[in-house]
């Protein structure tokens, strides 16, 4: 008889998803893919969900219909609690346990707060869809109120700080930014919009640290152009309800603090009993399983992939994409009587978006620097590959480069009416 293996994920992030799709060509594995939300959501994207540049349709992609023309590959909506690396198998939150030959684990990540006092009460991450429609909701509360009652203003309303210097936070506050100063006025052109202000705090003396100096440099001179205001050097101490104090003792009042300061393993990470490394993410082999137990792989975000150079891969969409895609080859190579091989990262490069047509790049291994209006092409054509990757459908990608690149003011000021957010989009010519 032909063996065959059962394949359980955990987790329908790139990762996963990645994973699933090669094992969907192969018979002999029968994959269940388990996530709590039931769908792929494309986290690259999450901050223009935030700031209205999209809807939540456009990054959101069902795994029913995306696994719907493979009969080996069962989709399950459902949280995975516990899990058992021995035997091995998952728990599910309503009980149930999902016994598996292989087990692989692309859980994702969850905001690092790094203890600071009030921070996961009075912030928002940007980790997860609902947290993208979250922030956007309360930024639309925040004018709506502001509109009331402007004396609000001078009290923080219109205050907005974002929290990280990394691509998250510079997304975020770029985006932000050209929301409140470019479309925010003709939404509500009797409001006093010029005291709105976006805030971008972070411990380090610069933004986008893994970059070169010279994209420093620009990333910089474009957030201020965009009315960003810099606060670096500096750390938060403390969140309140209406307000944040920074270590040199400066207070900001605000309403809305947008948290991109840090991540680490997703709970299940620590509920595990596997091996955990910095940012308590599972520590893997260079065949991409943990060890001590050759029949668990652990990918993504919420493990520490060895580099080569005795360092770990960043936590990039690419790298969990590639580690998925790698290790349904190890599993397969399992089912062929062939030896696993170690995982090799096909590096892309690095890159951020600033604003619209801003962006900083560098391609490649060797980091062939980009800025402005090349460097945001190379920003698509990454994403548009990631989103083929991920099996998602193409369409979305189009929709999107119209909406954001071709007619970004009249998208978004579309996307800020919550009566219209979710309905279908009528084109000319549809």
């Amino acid at each position: 008889m032909t063996e065959t293996k059962r394949v359980v994920i955990v987790g329908a992030g790139f990762a996963g998803v990645a994973c699933a799709r090669r094992l969907a060509a192969e018979p002999r594995a029968r994959v269940t893919i388990v996530d709590r939300n039931g769908y792929h959501q494309f986290q690259p994207l999450l901050y223009q969900i935030a700031t209205a540049e999209l809807a939540p349709r456009d990054i959101r992609f069902e795994l029913d219909e995306m696994f719907a023309r493979h009969s080996n590959v069962e989709t399950h909506t459902g949280e995975v609690v516990s899990l058992d690396p021995h035997a091995p198998s998952v728990t599910l939150a309503d009980g149930s346990t999902l016994p598996a030959d292989v087990l692989v684990l692309g859980a994702g990540a969850q905001p690092n707060f790094f203890h600071t006092p009030g921070a996961d009460q009075h912030t928002l991450p940007l980790y997860s869809l609902d947290d993208a429609e979250r922030v956007r909701g309360r930024i639309l509360e925040l004018f709506r109120d502001a509109a009331a009652k402007p004396e609000l203003i001078d009290e923080g309303a219109l205050t907005f700080v974002v929290v990280g210097g990394g691509p998250t936070g510079v997304e975020t506050a770029g985006a932000l930014a050209e929301i409140v100063h470019d479309v925010m006025p003709h939404v509500y052109p009797h409001l006093a919009i010029a005291g709105a202000k976006v805030i971008l705090v972070d411990l380090g003396h610069t933004v986008l640290t893994a970059f070169s100096e010279d994209a420093h440099g620009y990333a910089v001179k474009q957030l201020k152009r965009r009315g960003v205001e810099l606060r670096l050097g500096v750390s938060v101490k403390e969140v309140t309800p209406d307000g944040v104090t920074l270590s040199d003792g400066t207070g900001i009042p605000t309403r809305l603090v947008v948290w991109g300061g840090g991540q680490m393993a997703a709970p299940l990470a620590f509920r595990s009993g596997l091996p955990q490394g910095r940012g308590g993410r599972i520590d893997v082999r260079p065949d991409l399983t943990v060890s001590g137990f050759p029949r668990v792989y652990a990918l993504g975000d919420v493990a520490n992939i060895p580099a080569g150079d005795g360092d770990t891969l960043p936590q990039l969409g690419s790298v969990a994409q590639q580690a998925g895609d790698w290790a349904a080859g190890n599993i397969i190579a399992d089912l062929e009587g062939e030896a696993r091989q170690p995982f090799h990262y096909r590096d892309k490069g690095i890159m951020a978006m600033i604003g619209r047509k801003a962006a900083v790049a560098e391609i490649g291994p060797h980091r062939h620097e980009l800025k402005g209006r090349f460097a945001f092409a190379a920003w698509l054509g990454v994403h548009a590959q990631l989103l083929a990757n991920a099996g998602a459908e193409m369409r979305a990608f189009v929709s999107w480069l119209d909406d954001f690149y071709v007619r970004p003011a009249h998208r978004s000021a579309e996307l800020l009416d919550p009566a219209t957010i979710d309905q279908p989009r009528i084109r000319k010519g549809d």
